[in-house]
């Protein structure tokens, strides 16, 4: 069988850098005939373009578990992957950086921490990701530039927490942009998303139902 296609959902309105720079599919062609829709990033359905999920948020005032009914929008610019398989699900938890070299496992990641509000910190990884394989010189001063006033900038309500001595390094770096200039910074937000929202993310539900779903799908097959 093919596999099938598996774009996690984003926020409309925090779009990565990566997505401005034209990646992303056009409107046409998300309409146009032929084009399969986006995937749920839960049960990888293809029987919609918008998917409704159920996820299970712990509800701490009562101690318990509830049910909330989430609508999620049809997001164009995730990473695009195959489904992944239960093993692999699981693998996500023996290390953060198997959960962050797996294109699904950062985009379910993903999702959990939007839940959390820190979505950020995944865009801008990405996005250093991004400026890393760039060549070209204008096209490295402007995602450099982009980077800055989305993630660094005080200004921006996408800020990234990074002490003061790497917003002292990017500062001088960016009078001449490099494909590395945000390395120091992209190693702090990793090691802060490792230590602080992996371990949550592991004993998330969001995380708990997929490798459940999954399970539960490998045995009735």
């Amino acid at each position: 069988m093919m596999d099938i296609l598996y774009t996690g959902p984003i926020p409309a309105d925090r779009e990565s850098p990566m997505a401005r720079s034209g990646t992303s599919p056009s409107r046409a062609q998300l309409s146009s005939p032929g084009h399969r829709p986006n995937t749920c990033c839960f049960c990888w359905c293809c029987c919609c373009s918008c998917s409704c999920l159920t996820v299970r948020r712990e509800d701490e005032n009562r101690g318990r578990l509830k049910v909330q009914e989430t609508k999620l929008e049809t997001i164009s610019n995730c990473e695009a992957c195959t489904k992944p398989s239960v093993e692999e699900m699981k693998q996500w938890a023996q290390s953060f950086d198997k959960l962050m070299k797996n294109p699904a496992g950062r985009n379910v990641f993903r999702e959990f921490l939007r839940t959390e509000y820190s979505e950020e910190n995944m865009l801008f990884w990405l996005a250093c990701e991004d400026l890393k394989k760039e060549i070209n010189k204008s096209a490295i001063e402007e995602k450099a530039r982009m980077i800055y006033e989305d993630y660094i900038s005080i200004l921006s309500p996408k800020e990234v927490s990074l002490d003061s001595r790497v917003r002292e390094v990017i500062n001088r770096k960016m009078q001449e942009p490099t494909p590395h200039t945000f390395e120091d910074a992209q190693l702090q937000i990793y090691t802060l998303m490792h230590r602080d929202s992996y371990p949550r993310f592991l004993n998330s539900p969001i995380y708990r139902s997929l490798v459940q779903g999954g399970s539960r799908s490998s045995s009735e097959s």
